[in-house]
């Protein structure tokens, strides 16, 4: 039998193919588009939910980490090393596969950085910020420790001083990215149901990650600092460790989020580094439910389709992101 978090796994991945069922059989199969950029969004916000619903610690500054997985991926993907092919270091990273050979927009050859070295350098540079940063940040708490997030999230956007390297090439260089063999992220609407599964494929590896993470002897360390920081250090618990760690793994969970929709959208804007797309998911975690996963799986899912419907009205080309 079924233990009953794993019975919500399940229920999880065949409302998934419900909806995907359901959507073809009333031929609006253009609505997987936005379901899909609201998967890579909610995958944001479940991590907040970790930090804020049992860490207990408020952050506005998650948007920062979405943009520097995205630019940084975005500009190692869309940097060109054909200039430099025939030295001996860029020779033996294309021999490494590190970098890759593609066409361009206008048909010429570029060496650029495989998209999954990319990803993985995206994610370690966030990992890299949300330690320098949560290191001294986390040492506040209440309203200081979100004046902190909201102040450092300019800070740890430094990635979006690749606005000027990636801005003119943010295009579809920065796309067709292949997770797996076979499959590719790109908003195209032939790659339209296989990006849909891969965008709620990452949204349940993640809700299985932290639900078995707050299953555990961890997770009640995270709930007793929630409760009370001081009463959980006087027991023994190591509260900043335990704190720094999660507000870790929120980030990076946001980074992936931020790489894989910029791949799919092919492009990522200033605004996804915005103050109020942090304020945004903070909100969407207080109305889903401070120390609810599903409770903010299910409203982050909703009220961020019902958000991109309503920019990109019932057109079955794909919104932005920026949007």
């Amino acid at each position: 039998m079924l233990s009953a978090r794993y019975r919500h796994i399940l229920s999880l991945v065949l409302a998934v193919a419900a909806v995907h069922a359901a959507s073809a059989l009333l031929g609006r199969e253009f609505y997987l588009t936005q379901l899909t950029m609201t998967a890579y969004y909610t995958l944001v916000v479940i991590g907040l939910c970790l930090l804020m619903g049992y860490a207990g610690q408020i952050s506005l500054g998650h948007a920062g980490f979405f943009a520097i997985g995205g630019y940084t991926s975005a500009v190692l993907t869309t940097l060109n090393f054909s200039a430099w092919k025939d030295s001996p270091f860029v020779s033996l990273l294309a021999k490494l596969s590190i970098l890759v050979g593609r066409q361009d927009l206008y048909g010429g050859q570029v060496l650029s950085v495989h998209p999954w070295v990319a990803f993985f350098v995206a994610v370690l540079f966030t990992l890299v910020i949300a330690y320098g940063i949560g290191v001294p940040v986390l040492k506040l708490k209440g309203h200081y420790l979100a004046m902190a997030t909201l102040a450092s999230a300019p800070l740890s956007t430094a990635s979006s001083l690749a606005r000027s390297a990636s801005a003119p090439r943010t295009g579809s260089p920065a796309s067709g990215v292949p997770p797996s063999a076979g499959l590719v992220v790109s908003g195209r609407s032939a790659h339209r149901t296989a990006n849909y599964y891969i965008a709620w494929g990452l949204v349940t590896i993640g809700m299985a990650l932290l639900i078995n993470l707050i299953g555990s002897r961890v997770g009640r360390a995270l709930r007793s600092i929630h409760g009370s920081e001081d009463a959980a250090s006087a027991m023994g618990v190591d509260t900043a460790r335990y704190k720094l760690n999660t507000f870790v793994l929120s980030a990076v969970l946001a980074s992936i989020a931020g790489v894989f929709l910029t791949h799919y959208n092919g492009g990522i804007g200033p605004s996804e580094a915005s103050v109020m797309k942090s304020v945004r998911y903070v909100a969407i975690v207080a109305v889903g439910g401070m120390a609810s996963l599903w409770g903010t799986l299910i409203m982050s899912t909703v009220l961020n389709f019902l958000s991109l419907r309503a920019t990109s009205g019932a057109s079955m080309m794909p919104c932005s992101a920026a949007s």
